[in-house]
């Protein structure tokens, strides 16, 4: 929980303004609240388990009330490979695109990568990479199914 996120809950439960800086205060002097140590840990978390981008992890951080400057700090510690967890996760999603036609699965891949968090350089360029490393769009069979009603 974020001292921001505490101080609410504080708030929400009728202490008095003074009594929730004191509490806050001692819990940050415990350890049990440090934004700087929170940061880093959803930073850590939103890249390995949701594949998230700089924009997303930013956008997450800030909602939970953690500081500007935290928050950049946290950032600064993430590896500068956007681009790479890019190519990875469209690569994921680019097996499961397989019967859409080429330009169906650039948007929809381009708009999953973008609501991850990736800017819109980065995730067309993984979402080209991964749909050519799968030949979207290029001659395979010949045979083509379409749904009739």
């Amino acid at each position: 929980m974020s001292i921001s996120e505490a101080r609410q809950v504080l708030r929400g439960v009728g202490l008095d303004s003074g009594v929730v800086d004191d509490v806050i205060d001692d819990f940050s002097r415990r350890g049990y609240l440090d934004d700087a140590a929170l940061a880093r840990v959803l930073v850590t978390s939103g890249v390995e388990r949701k594949g998230q981008g700089r924009v997303a992890l930013s956008r997450a951080l800030a909602q939970r009330g953690i500081p500007r400057d935290l928050i950049d700090d946290a950032l600064d510690d993430l590896p500068d490979d956007d681009d790479e967890r890019a190519l990875e996760f469209a690569r994921g999603k680019a097996r499961s695109m397989s019967r859409l036609d080429h330009d169906t699965a650039l948007r929809r891949l381009v708009g999953q990568l973008s609501r991850r968090g990736y800017n819109g350089a980065v995730a067309m360029k993984a979402a080209k990479a991964a749909l050519r490393e799968y030949s979207f769009g290029g001659s395979t069979s010949g045979v083509r199914f379409v749904d009739s009603d």
